[in-house]
């Protein structure tokens, strides 16, 4: 905790000033209050939130039950689960860690498809820059044909990405329609 939470904590529990959790709830702040360094009067929407999904006497319970070294880590994690519980109550946290999820998986599938994508064209070059020897007159003329070969080698390459693209979009889609079930 920084020294100005501490200062602001060191003053919320003196006799004049109460912490948000005591004026929340319309009590006189005692010097041995659990709450207080953890909900400041100056911020009472920190301690709304959370007393609002967790119940009073629950976050007193819980950060009693703590290390005194692990409550303040205890109550930002109620705050912020809290927050975000208000903003989206059905979801909270779990919607935003699942949102990022998703993201990650279409990352994933973006760069196996890159990858494809360069092995395909690394292949095709490859292919291009050794061709095979020409042995005989007949081959000779067929050499003279290679352009024609090389676009269809170009039109076979799209084909495959084609695919490979219906391939991985039908699987990103599969995944999103099992998360959803």
């Amino acid at each position: 905790m920084s020294t100005s939470a501490n200062t602001e904590a060191a003053e919320s529990s003196s006799p004049g000033k109460r912490c948000a959790a005591c004026k929340n709830q319309r009590r006189k702040c005692a010097q041995d209050c659990v709450l207080a360094p953890y909900f400041p009067a100056t911020d009472p929407q920190r301690y709304a939130c959370v007393q609002r999904v967790f119940g009073a006497s629950n976050v007193a319970r819980m950060l009693q039950n703590l290390p005194v070294h692990e409550r303040a880590r205890a109550a930002d994690t109620m705050a912020m689960e809290a927050r975000r519980r208000v903003q989206d109550p059905v979801y909270g946290c779990a919607g935003i860690v699942g949102r990022l999820q998703g993201e990650i998986r279409a990352a994933q599938c973006e760069l196996a498809r890159t990858q494809a994508q360069i092995a395909v064209h690394a292949a095709a070059a490859a292919a291009r820059a050794h061709p095979a020897p020409v042995v005989d007159a007949q081959a000779a003329q067929h050499a003279s044909a290679a352009p024609l070969q090389q676009q269809d080698d170009d039109d076979d390459a799209r084909e495959l990405f084609q695919g490979l693209d219906a391939l991985l979009v039908d699987d990103y889609r599969w995944d999103a329609l099992t998360r959803l079930l």
